[in-house]
């Protein structure tokens, strides 16, 4: 479980930062907009962005669409003034949750979101949310990262994890658990979407050591939102082991790699 404070706290915090360190999530933003060009039919003239940020992905719909009223929707209040002051009186920004969305039903076109469902308690939630808020004939487009996200830094993780405490240690609870593409399909069933398209690919991004990695990781406000307690005795000490395992296992050419799992979704409502 998340604690909804905490996502929203950080990611407050590190607004002004974000762009810096989002090169991942940058890229998720091109490909998702392609992917979009192949399946939006009619032009919208309305379009929710969820998690918008810092306005990457409304900018990029207001460029695509320059007629289309674009509306950003984010849990975190400075990144809604970031994205608002990016883009002047192009776009709407709103301070919102995407699991609530303030907005009557059938109000938009198009519903869209890249890099943010990883962060919600409950896919269900947010997804019965979007149709709700999409007409009829509108269309939801997503992205976010799944199952195989960071796989080696878990893995390293849990080897240092192993090395100086017992199989119980809540801290293994630290760990973030991304969704999987099965369990999206799962998701799709219970909401009984439509007509809906699934798929998985992969991007990568390299850092020099573990610490670039982890500060990438902070820089855009994705540091652990999960209630698990942080810290504690040897808490130094198994992040070095972390360091060691990681660069012992996965170096090459003197950068490590960081693997990114982007799952893509879109919905044709019912």
């Amino acid at each position: 479980m998340f604690d909804r404070r905490k996502v929203k706290r950080t990611f407050h915090r590190h607004a002004d930062a974000y762009d810096r360190f989002a090169s991942v999530q940058q890229r998720v933003v091109r490909r998702l907009m392609d992917l979009l060009e192949a399946h939006v039919g009619v032009e919208p003239r309305t379009a929710l962005d969820i998690g918008c940020g810092t306005g990457a992905l409304s900018g990029a719909l207001k460029g695509r669409y320059p007629q289309a009223l674009c509306c950003g929707l984010d849990l975190a209040f400075n990144m809604v003034r970031q994205a608002s002051a990016k883009s002047g009186k192009d776009c709407l920004f709103v301070n919102g949750d995407a699991e609530q969305i303030p907005f009557r039903g059938s109000s938009f076109d198009l519903v869209i979101s890249a890099s943010t469902l990883q962060w919600l308690d409950s896919l269900d939630g947010c997804l019965e949310e979007c149709r709700r808020v999409v007409k009829k004939d509108g269309l939801i487009a997503m992205a976010f990262f799944g199952g195989t996200t960071l796989w080696e830094l878990q893995e390293s993780y849990r080897e240092a994890l192993s090395r100086r405490a017992s199989g119980d240690d809540p801290r293994i609870e630290r760990l973030h658990r991304f969704i999987g593409v099965e369990a999206v399909r799962r998701a799709l069933d219970r909401l009984g979407a439509g007509q809906a398209l699934v798929a998985s690919d992969i991007e990568m991004d390299f850092h020099p050591d573990v610490w670039g990695l982890l500060t990438s990781i902070k820089g855009i406000g994705a540091g652990t939102a999960s209630r698990a307690g942080a810290g504690g005795l040897g808490w130094r000490g198994i992040l070095n082991d972390m360091s060691e395992i990681y660069r012992r296992r996965f170096l090459a050419d003197g950068m490590i790699p960081a693997t990114y799992e982007v799952i893509y979704l879109i919905i044709k409502p019912a």
